[in-house]
């Protein structure tokens, strides 16, 4: 009688329903099998240097997240493994290492923190802090709305990040919902410096222009370079969207997207959702004029203005007064409009 080699088993706890399982020692690493209590997908953990990868948190265009284990230091961080098919692209390569230098050049609450960045066995991975409850982007989702304290909240502090990485000479250039994580204790931080450019750099006005076009400053399309201006336009874009569950721009196609902001006049906060009070509706209407030159004139005007609309909101819900002091709306220099530019538009 032929008796079979015994299978080798590794134990692992589910992500999902936390039951702890054994699974084959066969499947390779980041190979995936159903729980058998949950049905939810259980991972083969894998070994990067001091990091055990062990459960999947979000997919995107050149890598996945990991919720992994820092053996060395005993805590839970996140891993960004680069995908095979990119390691040998020059272009996906330099983006990944311009993600972990700007992160980690720059130390503030709201930034997420860069511990390590490094290539092993053929793959390419960041280590960073774990922000696994939630996206901005996914609150949107859920909610529809998000309530107007939470939002200004979110936007004073990511405006203050921001501030910090303007400070280092560095802009982000991709603010949306998406890039906007929330820690455990709800502490909002900003992610993915892959499009970051120091202040410094030369425009190239025939270079491709990258960005999500539901945020995109009209500047931007009109390649007339790179300022903190766009970071503000585009981070009130993103507070517009929580606070009405729309993008600012609506339309069939990205170029008609892209055209909108450089054209159509924004419809402000308060009217897409009455609910929105003007001081706040007023302080974003300015964040994203169509003229730059017409928006607060730095991070520290922009602040002040949301903490106001803040204590402005904080004081009805205190009283029960539904009155605004509004600042006046800024007049908006002449805008020269011109067609969309032939680019490619990452979403």
């Amino acid at each position: 009688m032929e008796i079979s080699p015994r299978k080798s088993l590794k134990m692992v706890s589910c992500p999902n329903c936390k039951a702890k399982q054994f699974i084959s020692g066969d499947l390779a690493p980041l190979e995936q099998v159903a729980c058998t209590k949950c049905g939810h997908q259980i991972l083969m953990p894998m070994i990067l240097r001091q990091y055990e990868i062990r459960s999947e948190i979000a997919s995107g265009g050149m890598g996945t997240v990991y919720r992994a284990w820092d053996t060395a230091l005993q805590r839970e961080v996140a891993v960004k493994l680069m995908k095979r098919e990119f390691a040998e692209d020059s272009s996906a390569v330099t983006s990944f290492a311009v993600e972990a230098r700007a992160c980690a050049q720059v130390n503030h609450t709201n930034i997420i923190h860069i511990y390590s960045f490094d290539y092993h066995d053929g793959l390419r991975y960041l280590a960073m802090e774990l922000a696994d409850n939630g996206t901005l982007d996914s609150r949107i989702e859920k909610s529809g709305t998000i309530p107007e304290l939470d939002v200004l909240d979110t936007g004073i502090k990511v405006a203050s990040a921001l501030q910090a990485a303007l400070k280092r000479g560095l802009l982000h250039l991709d603010i949306k919902p998406g890039n906007i994580l929330f820690s455990s204790d709800g502490e909002p931080k900003v992610v993915d410096f892959g499009l970051a450019k120091k202040t410094d750099a030369e425009t190239d006005n025939y270079a491709p222009i990258f960005g999500t076009p539901y945020y995109i400053a009209p500047e931007r399309v009109r390649q007339e370079g790179d300022t903190f201006l766009c970071d503000i336009y585009s981070l009130a874009g993103t507070l517009h969207h929580a606070l009405t569950g729309r993008v600012p721009f609506e339309a069939p196609s990205v170029e008609d997207v892209v055209a909108a902001h450089l054209t159509i006049p924004l419809k402000a906060a308060s009217e897409v959702n009455p609910k929105v009070t003007q001081a706040t509706s007023e302080a974003l209407a300015r964040a994203m004029a169509k003229n730059p030159k017409a928006r607060w004139a730095g991070y520290d005007e922009f602040i002040m203005a949301l903490t106001a609309a803040r204590s402005q909101l904080l004081i009805r819900q205190l009283t029960g007064h539904t009155s605004d002091l509004v600042a006046p709306a800024p007049n908006e220099a002449p805008l020269e409009t011109g067609g969309a530019p032939r680019s490619w538009w990452r979403r």
